[in-house]
């Protein structure tokens, strides 16, 4: 049986993507579906996109795009480069970026350029970050919610268990979809070091650009492979931990 992968925010940890993908033995049957945010923070986001460039030539893979990702796609393509960028891990990624020539620059920015706001696959729904609308991504008024919201995580956490989908007070764009899977919100905000659910809802964000460990979560089984704690595998960095 083929495998579906889905993988949490890398923010430029090359080694843990590296040293996760072996732990999973990945297979070329396997499908990998990355919910975003792969620069800022550890020194390898150039290479990170590379990385993903390589696998996606072998393997299946669906790349989601994180807020992180729209800051370092406006400046690759000439825009200035966003303040708040620069002060949360912004600085690493430009200068990961110093010895790609243009070309390769173009590359990258092409690659951006493809990624996807959400991917819904059957009854599962993969975005960064969330959505708005009751009635679904695909109606979102504000595109800048698949890559920013955190009410849909938050709603998830705040709703009582004991409610019953039957009832009013249920949410209603939790019942849009059999699984939602998210990143954007480290797991390590709340002390947990490994994927949190809370009702329809996986967030696989568990805090790769801190001091947290990047996932893989099988979405048929929900076991899940974790890297190392990321600084430990980067030496002399601070990651986004400034």
């Amino acid at each position: 049986m083929s495998r579906t992968f889905v993988i949490g925010d890398i923010h430029g940890a090359l080694r843990a993507l590296d040293q996760l993908l072996d732990r999973i033995s990945l297979r070329r049957s396997d499908r990998l579906i990355f919910l975003g945010d792969y620069v800022d923070g550890w020194s390898q986001s150039s290479n990170v996109l590379q990385r993903l460039m390589e696998l996606n030539e072998h393997y299946t893979c669906i790349f989601i795009k994180g807020n992180h990702d729209v800051w370092c796609e406006e400046w690759l393509a000439g825009e200035t480069p966003d303040v708040s960028w620069l002060l949360h891990g912004g600085l690493a990624t430009v200068s990961s970026y110093e010895t790609l020539g243009p070309q390769q620059r173009l590359t990258h920015l092409e690659f951006f350029n493809r990624m996807q706001n959400y991917h819904i696959d059957g009854g599962r729904l993969f975005i960064h970050a969330g959505f708005s609308s009751m009635h679904g991504p695909e109606n979102e008024h504000y595109s800048s919610n698949y890559s920013w919201d955190r009410t849909l995580w938050e709603t998830a956490l705040a709703t009582d268990t004991r409610i019953k989908k039957t009832s009013y007070r249920y949410p209603k764009r939790l019942l849009l979809f059999d699984e939602i899977y998210i990143g954007h919100t480290p797991t390590v905000n709340y002390d947990v070091y490994k994927p949190m659910s809370a009702h329809n809802v996986w967030n696989v964000d568990t805090g790769a650009a801190f001091d947290g460990r990047l996932t893989a979560l099988e979405v048929h089984t929900k076991e899940y492979w974790q890297s190392d704690t990321v600084m430990s595998l980067y030496p002399g960095e601070t990651g986004r931990n400034k």
